[in-house]
């Protein structure tokens, strides 16, 4: 089983002026992971996260650049890359994915060729650069499709199908990926990860239509996803698909309580109510103990079960002035105006607020 981590945000923290440090010495990060036997970065790619007049999105502005300047950081501690490839300008999720702003008003036929050459254009600069990824996920938690409305599975009222046009853009992507990095895995990633119904109506589509792809990827957050058992049970059933298993996402709190940033409480996407889960935190509560006991059962588990890698999420996502999961400009794009702008996600991290390692990051290893 490979072990991999998703720090899409590094340089940007970096760039903050993040320190992360084990007891009273500062350390390298990456280089602990590494010691840990975590040798997998993934690192995802937006189309054109800025606004018209340049104010960046955050969250990283993970453009082809990021993905480039990262890749190479991370090549030379002797990772492996995963290209995560979103076709949005910003995050894309089950709740949204919206088309990059060149493509707004595109048909599905200028859609499949616009996946076709970014991803073919991405691919060919990694290489160009010296950081070709070895795997490339063709989408990010498409378990409602892409590209919508064109690429949404949805019908006109309201169930699950037009998976004809999802197909097209999926296979798309997937022909350029297989044409400019031959060797490398492709992945189809989804979340609701405990909803068995939805997976094998899922990869039966893509088998019919004669998808090529390599892996089946997760997302596996308790908060939303159950538990443990029902993504096993679910990842289990989909072994008649003949492809790999990961969990391309995976996180939990070492804390519900907020930060304090500029002498103001900072608000959390997964706070003490969220964080609640009857028969889960009881066992697992949200401390740092209780963080490391849910990752190392979970990567025991996951061995048992025949899973072939399992990523982390942003583990070195830390608070900060100028930390956002988005910009007001890249609120707007997604149509989720009026939020905060701060680091929202930062409980989730491997480290704590103040960027001391926390137990849990020596726990994810091998």
């Amino acid at each position: 089983m490979i072990l991999g981590i998703d720090v899409s945000t590094y340089l940007e923290e970096l760039e903050h002026g993040a320190v992360y440090r084990c007891g009273g010495e500062q350390i390298d990060p990456l280089d602990a992971f590494s010691a840990n036997g975590v040798n997998w970065m993934r690192i995802r790619i937006w189309n054109d996260p800025f606004a018209a007049d340049g104010t960046p999105y955050l969250a990283g502005s993970c453009d082809l650049n990021n993905y480039i300047r990262l890749g190479k950081l991370a090549k030379s501690k002797g990772y492996h890359l995963l290209m995560d490839l979103h076709y949005s300008d910003f995050w894309a999720d089950p709740g949204k994915q919206f088309p990059p702003k060149a493509w707004a008003d595109y048909d599905i036929d200028a859609l499949v060729n616009a996946v076709y050459e970014f991803t073919k254009d991405c691919l060919l600069k990694a290489c160009d650069a010296g950081v070709a990824p070895e795997m490339i996920q063709v989408g990010n938690e498409i378990t409602n499709g892409i590209l919508w409305p064109v690429g949404k599975l949805e019908t006109a009222d309201g169930t699950r199908g037009n998976y004809g046009n999802f197909c097209r853009l999926i296979g798309a992507g997937c022909r350029a990926c297989r044409e400019i990095t031959p060797e490398a895995k492709i992945v189809l990633h989804l979340e609701r990860s405990n909803d068995q119904q939805v997976y094998q109506e899922f990869f039966t589509e893509m088998q019919q239509a004669g998808i090529d792809y390599d892996i089946i990827g997760a997302s596996y957050y308790p908060y939303w996803h159950g538990t443990p058992e029902e993504l096993f049970a679910n990842l289990d059933a989909c072994r008649r698909f003949g492809k790999e298993r990961m969990v391309m996402e995976l996180g939990y709190g070492f804390t519900t309580q907020p930060y304090l940033l500029g002498g103001e409480e900072r608000r959390l996407v997964i706070d003490a109510e969220r964080a609640c889960v009857p028969g889960f935190t009881e066992k697992y509560p949200v401390t740092p103990q209780g963080q490391a006991a849910f990752v190392r059962d979970f990567l025991e588990k996951a061995k048992s079960n025949g899973i072939d890698g399992v990523f982390y999420w942003e583990p070195l996502w830390l608070p900060g002035e100028g930390i956002c999961w988005a910009s007001e400009a890249g609120q707007k794009y997604i149509h989720e105006e009026g939020k905060s702008t701060s680091n929202e996600w930062a409980n989730q991290c491997l480290f704590d607020y103040e960027g001391q390692k926390l137990p849990a990051f020596d726990v994810f290893s091998l």
